[in-house]
């Protein structure tokens, strides 16, 4: 029996995603191997690497002027990645701290290059509740790029919408809501997410950039840190982590199946909704430290009367199917990961669980 897994990453995959790899695992498509004993020059595996690309161009309206590249080392690579490539002497990086991953990219920036703080959301005790207002974004117009996480894992903070960053090209960190739901890849320059939330295992990361900025990256570091060496070979410089890039094809083509984005946005924006409603509803007994303007739709995050009864609700709901409720260890409290696996009656579940823990223990 599986359980129903809330966990923040590696999370959850799509059923019919396992069952397809399941079905395929000692004979992809009868060629008497496995798809993870192909070789990646092989007609076989190029023909899943171009359907995950091209899946994902078409669900997410990719424009031609974009180029999908599928790269290894997971958004702490790209932390380091995206300043390597296009900090130059005298230029910097502007970043938007949200909360500990957009810190850990700004960090990295530092080692490289000239990077500043456009604005931080921190509160005086290091925590973040909010996303920065549309307004109070103030960007340096000489700034390469601003870097912005959309979805804050630790904290359950989301963007409603990204910032206008005007004529400054915006780096954007998805990797906890990427493909949630539609969005206009134009706006941004680059968009780097780690496939393990909503679109495969971990050992993957997906960047999505324009053609042009990727050729404004340095020549002057290592070939195999550089986009463009990626861009000119279609993420086939070095062996790329082909099974990662074959679940990948399988959820995105789950995705489609079950209605695109669209569908998937509809599912979610339910969920966040049923479960927030529940909260709302029994704020004697749970209490979410968010402003209800940054509440993400991807983790959701509460606290309950004490550090106690957060224990004893892990484990119970761990009783009663239902694992990964643990917050993260830098904050504590209970954090909910309704990323696009989880479905709508997983949340009504935790939801009737929730009112009888309450209705025991409050």
């Amino acid at each position: 029996m599986r359980v129903i897994n809330f966990n923040a990453g590696p999370s959850g995959l799509p059923l019919p995603a396992l069952e397809r790899a399941r079905d395929e695992m000692v004979d992809f498509k009868g060629s008497g191997m496995s798809i993870m004993e192909h070789s990646h020059r092989g007609k076989e595996y190029e023909a899943v690497h171009n359907e995950a690309i091209g899946l994902l161009t078409e669900l997410l309206g990719i424009p031609a002027s974009y180029q999908v590249l599928l790269l290894q080392g997971g958004a702490s690579l790209q932390f380091a990645m995206v300043p390597m490539n296009f900090l130059r002497p005298g230029a910097g990086g502007d970043y938007v701290l949200t909360g500990s991953w957009s810190e850990k990219a700004y960090e990295e920036a530092k080692l490289v290059g000239t990077a500043r703080v456009a604005l931080s959301t921190a509160n005086p005790d290091k925590r973040y509740t909010r996303v920065p207002r549309p307004d109070e974004v103030k960007v340096d117009p000489k700034a390469v790029y601003v870097h912005t996480t959309s979805n804050n894992t630790i904290f359950g903070t989301q963007y409603p919408e990204l910032p206008d960053t005007g004529a400054v090209s915006q780096v954007c960190d998805m990797s906890s809501d990427f493909v949630w739901r539609k969005f206009d890849v134009s706006r941004f320059a680059l968009v780097y997410a780690g496939a393990q939330k909503n679109v495969g295992p971990s050992g993957l990361v997906v960047v999505v950039a324009r053609k042009d900025f990727i050729a404004q990256g340095r020549k002057d570091i290592p070939k195999i840190l550089r986009y463009t060496t990626h861009a000119e070979n279609n993420s086939l410089y070095n062996t790329p982590p082909t099974f990662a890039i074959y679940l990948m094809r399988n959820v995105l083509a789950w995705v489609k199946e079950v209605g695109g984005l669209g569908q998937i946005e509809s599912w979610n924006r339910e969920k966040g909704r049923t479960l927030y409603d529940a909260i709302d509803r029994m704020s004697g007994f749970y209490r979410a430290p968010v402003e209800k303007e940054s509440r993400s739709l991807m983790n959701i995050v509460f606290r309950l009367p004490s550090e106690a009864l957060e224990e004893k609700f892990v484990s119970e709901a761990k009783k009663a199917g239902m694992v990964g409720l643990k917050g993260h260890r830098s904050v504590g409290g209970i954090r909910v990961s309704a990323y696009n696996a989880v479905s709508v009656a997983d949340i009504r579940t935790l939801v009737s669980f929730m009112e009888s823990f309450a209705k025991s223990n409050g």
